[in-house]
């Protein structure tokens, strides 16, 4: 009782000490705090944002002007190095290439994800955890493990140097992916929604397409952004399983190293073009990650 008597003593004496301040330096302190997170603000997005405006700076000049001297902005400002990437079939067949294995890789992840993510979430079944659990240890194991066992495989079915064969492979990473996410919103929907649904007349599929697939929808966003992500940046499988035919653009990139030094304003205005694409996924997508990231596993 004492204690509790000497907690609230001394909280009405902070009270009465604060109430003596008066307002205009409260707003003081107030506009100062407010400063001080504006700067570290600003500094942090200036610091974030620094390499790409350089990697921008670098893919408008020419290579002279590159290796000659530093500077904040290109003194004479060209677009060749643009135009040489989509002039040049080789370059810009590159970013179809990625483009194409990438859809291919969501479209099945998602078709295959989204059944198994109910089926877990709603059922119980003999070595369920069991299942699941092995199904997240996949992401565990280092892409170089599988590229071995995929070209062989690939090459002997006739399956190397196409877009369905690195697609595939990713399915290996994807898959568990999206099944551990989609489970995590799945399971935050209460089943007698399902209950409701059957005693209106709906058939499973018809119930899963309308009803059930919008519930979700910030989940499904949230897996669309991982999946490109991780698609869209992996290079060895691509690479390995790719020749000539469906290179990725990250392969294609190398080609700027040559015996007589490296093409850095063609490399800076690759590295800005594979920034596009991200950047239009996270923006149709947007508002599904800030709700996808606030619910479910992630």
């Amino acid at each position: 009782m004492s204690y509790q008597l000497e907690n609230t003593q001394q909280g009405e004496k902070y009270n009465t000490i604060f109430s003596k301040v008066p307002a205009a330096e409260r707003r003081k302190r107030n506009s100062r705090s407010r400063l001080r997170k504006r700067l570290l603000l600003g500094t942090y997005i200036v610091l974030l944002m620094l390499p790409l405006y350089w990697l921008l700076n670098m893919s408008l000049q020419t290579n002279s002007e590159i290796l000659g001297s530093m500077t904040l902005w290109p003194q004479n400002l060209t677009f060749d190095n643009y135009i040489g990437i989509f002039t040049n079939p080789s370059w810009y067949m590159g970013y179809v290439n990625s483009i194409m294995y990438v859809v291919m890789n969501m479209i099945i992840t998602m078709l295959v994800a989204l059944p198994a993510a109910y089926a877990f979430s709603r059922y119980k079944f003999i070595g369920d955890k069991h299942l699941f659990f092995w199904l997240l240890t996949n992401l565990m194991a280092p892409p170089a493990v599988f590229l071995l066992p995929y070209f062989q495989l690939y090459y002997s079915v006739g399956l190397f140097d196409t877009h369905i064969a690195v697609a595939l492979a990713h399915c290996l990473f994807n898959i568990p992916l999206a099944i551990w996410i989609l489970e995590g919103f799945m399971s935050s929907v209460p089943k007698e929604i399902d209950e409701t649904a059957y005693i209106d007349g709906y058939s499973f599929p018809k119930f899963f397409v309308k009803i059930f697939i919008p519930m979700i929808s910030s989940g499904i966003g949230v897996v669309l952004f991982f999946l490109f992500m991780f698609s869209w940046v992996e290079l060895l499988l691509a690479r390995t399983l790719t020749s000539t035919d469906a290179q990725p653009i990250g392969m294609i990139m190398t080609r700027t190293s040559t015996a007589s030094g490296i093409d850095w304003g063609t490399l800076a205005a690759a590295g800005m073009l594979t920034i596009v694409p991200g950047i239009l996924v996270v923006y149709f997508v947007r508002n599904h990650i800030a709700k996808g990231f606030a619910l479910g596993r992630t």
